[in-house]
Parts: C-alpha cells; structure tokens; sequence
C-alpha cells in the first residue's frame, strides 16, 4: 500500500495520525480511499474533480504534472505540500 505523509497542519484532521496507508493505482484513486476514512483531510485535498489550488503532492519523491492521473506505486511515498509565496 501507498503511504500518505500527512502535514504536520492537518493531523488534527486525522486524529493526530501522521501516516495512512491507502492501496491505489493512481492519485485520484488514492484521494478516493483516503476520503472513505478521513473526509475532512481530503476535503482540504481536493474537491473531487483537481487538488484545491496551492496545493503540491510528491510521488516517491518527484512532482508530476498528471495531477490526479499520477502513478501511484503499491510501495509510493506521498506528500501533500502547499504552495509557498514569497516575492
């Protein structure tokens, strides 16, 4: 199963959990499982069709641009990352 590294800001959404295994395929599919069990994490994730603007995910280590149709490994590393502003 994939491995979702939750944000430190977001654990009080998951109970305090700072890992949750999900098994997918891809990305959307991955949000999908999460969302069965942690609604409030994926509701600050994605809106069911994109990840919510300002937000970033990692895949075993590197940024896709597939958006939710991203590969996701049985073994796959994921982290979600906001955007960071700065000028």
């Amino acid at each position: 199963m994939a491995t979702v590294f939750v944000p430190s800001q977001m654990r009080d959404l998951t109970g305090g959990v700072d890992r949750i295994e999900v098994p997918a395929g891809t990305l959307r599919q991955l949000l999908a499982a999460m969302e069965a069990t942690h609604p409030q994490l994926t509701a600050r994730l994605w809106d069911g069709e994109s990840l919510l603007p300002g937000l970033s995910v990692s895949i075993d280590g590197a940024f896709s641009s597939r958006g939710l149709l991203a590969k996701v490994g049985p073994a796959s590393e994921v982290h979600f990352l906001p955007a960071i502003g700065g000028g």
